[in-house]
């Protein structure tokens, strides 16, 4: 069932995205798209049922307003404007519309139907990849986090055995997680699964090397290169299935929005990627990816695991990268899912790490002065990792962590707990 969609242009607004989720939280599709979308381009959009104009903040743009092709307004689509000056509109706000504003746009004006859920996603996702893909073979990167085991289902149920799932250990892992996903996905869900041990080959790629973004481009390319490896050995591949998610796209920059960083899966592909991409949930925000999970039947376990960036640990060890900080990254992170498990947390909390800097602190150990690195415990709760806050970790879980940490993990002798709320900090360090 093809679902009816609002599409929001961004004219320069910073809530873009609580727009789109708003509209979606009525059972309406919407998607954001950049402001110069032509009247063409926009009506090979299927079921668009009406346009906000979303003005901002940066709506001027090299000193001048942006604005809409001018095209669009003899389309015959509805229109809401807000911050956007323009009398050709159903609609104008100056400010952010309520609930009671959107629900009289989208489907008093509009007349749209609320047939956006996870049922219908699915359908359509399923039929969309059966076109793109017809009777050819998809390689998947399968970390075993959230939004690669859900793309994994979506794709056995499309296509079934045309899937070949590759597990890459780069070294950045969690700890034990590597032989996790084979255990999962290899001998309970008997997926087709290659794993490919390159633990050296990326640490060697990331040796000096201190700068995020480039860290990033590295391990993101680093990961095709392994994958058009594996292809070169199989037979048909054509197809690179991802695990894009809409935050991804968006915090990857936008015409009037500047990059907040590159995700591995959005920048740093090479020029001469030699696969066509099949993304399925890259329109989706991360709570709907899990319900997308659910919805598709997976474990509850594994759609409601910890959220963990695709360059792995290697963005938890700031700067350049080093074997004993990135262990002290992977030991002491073990045993803050440890404590968060024990103490009911990891059912609560969205999202929880550890990461060391690449700088030490002096401290005093068996009577003596030492020179150890220190962790960093980040907590956070988000719907939509556009924006977070901090979670108030009782004291004594804070205690117990502290002790367990300074007396296992043996080149650190300080550990502090981040504050900080996204904006104006982001989730990851790096």
């Amino acid at each position: 069932m093809k679902q009816d969609m609002i599409v929001i242009l961004d004219l320069g607004s910073t809530e873009n995205t609580t727009i789109a989720r708003q509209i979606r939280d009525l059972g309406v599709y919407s998607e954001i798209h950049p402001h110069d979308i032509t009247a063409g381009e926009l009506e090979k959009l299927e079921n668009v049922k009406g346009i906000v104009l979303n003005g901002g903040e940066n709506r001027v743009v090299d000193g001048s307003a942006v604005d809409i092709d001018p095209g669009l307004y003899e389309c015959g689509y509805p229109m809401m404007a807000i911050d956007h000056p323009t009398a050709k509109c159903e609609r104008t706000r100056d400010a952010l519309p309520t609930e009671e504003d959107l629900k009289e746009f989208v489907f008093g004006v509009c007349q749209a139907e609320a047939n956006w859920n996870m049922k219908n996603f699915i359908e359509d996702q399923v039929e969309l990849i059966r076109k793109q893909v017809g009777g050819r073979k998809v390689l998947l990167a399968l970390s075993g986090g959230v939004d690669s085991s859900v793309v994994a289902a979506m794709l056995i149920k499309a296509i079934g055995q045309q899937l070949v799932c590759v597990h890459v250990n780069h070294g950045l892992m969690r700890k034990n997680e590597s032989e996790s996903v084979v255990e999962v996905f290899k001998n309970q869900l008997h997926a087709n699964l290659i794993y490919v041990d390159a633990v050296e080959r990326f640490l060697g790629k990331l040796e000096g090397v201190a700068d995020p973004e480039q860290k990033r481009k590295i391990i993101g390319g680093e990961f095709i290169r392994v994958f058009e490896e594996e292809a070169r050995k199989l037979e048909g591949i054509d197809f690179l299935g991802q695990g894009t998610i809409y935050p991804d796209i968006i915090e990857s920059g936008t015409k009037t929005a500047k990059m907040v960083k590159s995700h591995h899966n959005v920048g740093g592909l090479p020029e001469d990627l030699k696969f066509e991409l099949v993304e399925p949930l890259k329109q989706l925000f991360k709570d709907e990816v899990r319900a997308c999970g659910v919805e598709l039947g997976l474990p509850e376990s594994m759609v409601y695991r910890q959220p963990f960036p695709g360059p792995g640990l290697g963005v938890r060890c700031l700067g350049a990268i080093t074997r004993d900080r990135l262990e002290a990254v992977r030991e002491s992170d073990a045993i803050l899912r440890e404590e968060f498990e024990r103490a009911g947390l990891n059912k609560k909390v969205w999202q929880y790490f550890t990461v060391v800097p690449d700088f030490k602190s002096v401290g005093v150990k068996n009577n003596a002065r030492c020179f150890d690195y220190m962790v960093i415990i980040r907590a956070i709760n988000t719907i939509d990792a556009m924006s977070a806050t901090i979670e108030r970790v009782d004291w004594d879980v804070l205690q117990r962590i502290t002790d367990r940490i300074l007396a296992e993990v043996g080149n650190v002798c300080r550990v502090c707990y981040d504050m900080s709320p996204k904006p104006p900090a982001t989730i990851e360090f790096e």
